[in-house]
């Protein structure tokens, strides 16, 4: 291999700055310990990247995940060995499930010591192989740059993903007068970005032989900036469109065409359009459970058209009659440059919006509670649908799902794949350091609340205002709503009968806080919103309220529980 001269000698931490730097990285999410001491030591001095200090490995994974989703640049943590290497895991994993370029450094024993039971080793590399785009264990410290440079391309190019290098302690340590060349070589690597235009203009020449048609947007199309080009796809041939969770955004609200989100929690408008659409068009959704609770009987009588990333998710659920392999945003340009066919949709329009107009979203009012839907829905008032909202997982989650109005691509920051309780503090946090000038609220539950709330104590040390708004139900709510309606109310451990006062909390860590309990004020109350400072209000809401509509697991998208239709 071709080795470059150093113009002096750099240790091999100074490489993974200076490498990091130059390739763009200008923010580390970390968390100190032995095996990374020489990195740290590096850090210590050096101008151009930014560290912060989460509070824990997870925390900094979550926080590295929220600044990649929110921005759709790389997003960097840093760990130790052994015990902080495998607390990363769970960032590791949600950041795969949800397919965000993400590095995470690990540090390791000492070469001499690996394989040896050294203390805090942990086969960091075998743990993630599953869960990791890729992963690299350096072994000479030369090597550092190409190996940064490569991880950094597999990461960010085709479809995203996390890749991990584990970073031995002497390696970082060693000082080199040479580096190995950098210039990316990876001939069994060449993801497909570009589709196939022929492939393209069947899925266009077959709406002009179908009379239901639907396009399922997923967060492919987030991801990849084609938003505009999606809305301009749909108006353009008059097609209704249908979101998964994480392709919230790709369509604003409040356009005619949208439906909402389909799957277990979605509209009745969304879910009634895919069990009676005769063509579907999807641009980078995988069909996940949550969207086809029963892909036996999941668009049995429709024609399928699939554009997507990742070749392999392509006939993995659903069967696929038109496979485009390819950038959806890419696919949607190319899509609006061919000439539209005779259609005319209008009569399959005008069924879906009448569904969306006979059972839209509703809840009931309560005098003694708070409604968390309401709150969602004024807190879009007063943001004007334009923060970045971010969520834990639960109840919460899908309430901000179905009730904020989302405006445009990587507005919704949620674990969507692995369902991770705990992300919603820490990602909120990432995403207020990628977008600084943007308001950044983040919905948790009090059990997610509890698991991750150690990453509020950076929040004033940083200068980071975000808004954490506490639904306190004193429950795991989702858990809680199954066990009710499929276990016989066997409420097995999903009650918090004991629970800390987590204004006391708020005000250990230094936060503004309130606590609103009384749905007559809350509109008034939520105001405070506007601040410029980092707070946590807490809004207490009834432990008996439920998330509807909702497809149980395993039924067809039409057999919906909760819906209520207007008189």
């Amino acid at each position: 291999m071709k080795q470059i001269k150093l113009e002096t000698p750099k240790s091999g931490s100074q490489l993974v700055l200076d490498t990091l730097k130059d390739l763009g990285v200008d923010t580390i999410f970390g968390y100190p310990g032995g095996a990374v001491l020489p990195l740290y030591d590096a850090i210590y001095d050096y101008d151009g990247i930014q560290h912060i200090l989460a509070r824990h490995e997870q925390g900094a994974t979550h926080e590295a995940e929220g600044y990649a989703k929110s921005s759709g640049k790389l997003g960097v943590a840093l760990v130790t060995s052994g015990p902080g290497a495998t607390n990363a895991i769970t960032g590791i994993a949600d950041a795969n499930a949800d397919s965000v370029p993400m590095l995470v450094f690990t540090g390791q024993v000492a070469t001499p010591g690996i394989g040896k039971d050294a203390f805090q080793e942990a086969d960091i590399i075998g743990v993630t192989m599953p869960i990791t785009k890729y992963n690299y264990q350096i072994r000479e410290t030369q090597d550092i740059p190409r190996v940064i440079t490569e991880a950094i391309h597999i990461a960010t190019t085709g479809r995203p993903g996390p890749v991990v290098i584990d970073l031995p302690k002497d390696i970082a340590a060693q000082e080199v007068a040479y580096i190995n060349d950098t210039t990316i070589d990876l001939p069994s690597y060449h993801p497909t970005v570009e589709p196939n235009t022929k492939q393209l203009k069947k899925i266009v020449e077959l709406l002009a032989k179908k009379k239901r048609p639907l396009i399922l947007v997923g967060g492919g199309v987030n991801y990849s900036n084609g938003n505009l080009a999606l809305t301009q796809f749909a108006e353009k041939y008059q097609i209704p469109v249908v979101s998964s969770l994480l392709g919230l955004g790709a369509m604003p609200v409040e356009n005619p065409l949208f439906l909402g989100m389909g799957g277990m929690h979605g509209s009745y408008a969304a879910n009634m359009a895919l069990a009676e659409t005769d063509y579907l068009i999807n641009f980078g959704s995988r069909f996940d459970d949550r969207l086809a609770s029963n892909p036996s009987l999941f668009l049995k009588e429709a024609k399928v058209a699939h554009i997507d990333i990742d070749p392999a998710e392509i006939g993995k659920i659903v069967k696929t009659d038109l496979p485009v392999v390819g950038d959806a945003k890419r696919a949607l340009e190319i899509l609006l440059t061919f000439d539209a066919p005779a259609t005319d949709f209008s009569k399959w329009v005008s069924q879906v919006q009448d569904n969306a107009q006979r059972a839209p979203y509703s809840y009931e009012p309560e005098p003694n509670f708070n409604k968390p839907q309401e709150v969602i829905k004024l807190i879009g008032e007063l943001t004007n649908g334009d923060a970045i909202i971010v969520t834990d997982v639960g109840q919460h989650q899908m309430w901000a799902a179905q009730w904020y109005p989302y405006k445009s691509n990587r507005q919704l920051i949620t674990s969507g794949g692995l369902g991770t309780m705990g992300f919603g503090i820490p990602a909120a946090i990432g995403a207020k350091l990628a977008n600084p000038d943007k308001e950044v609220i983040v919905f948790v539950g009090d059990g997610g609340f509890q698991m991750t709330n150690q990453e509020l104590a950076i929040l004033n040390g940083y200068h980071i205002p975000i808004k954490v708004v506490l639904f306190n139900n004193h429950s795991l709510g989702m858990v809680r709503q199954w066990q009710e309606k499929f276990y016989e109310e066997r409420r097995s451990q999903s009650i918090f009968d004991l629970e800390p006062d987590f204004q006391l909390l708020a005000a250990a860590y230094g936060l503004k806080h309130d606590k609103f309990l009384d749905p007559k004020t809350i509109a008034e109350d939520l105001k405070v919103l506007t601040e410029d400072v980092p707070m946590v209000l807490e809004v207490g809401i009834s432990r008996e309220e439920q998330v509807y509509p909702m497809v149980p697991a395993g039924w067809h998208n039409d057999e919906m529980l909760g819906v209520k239709f207007n008189a």
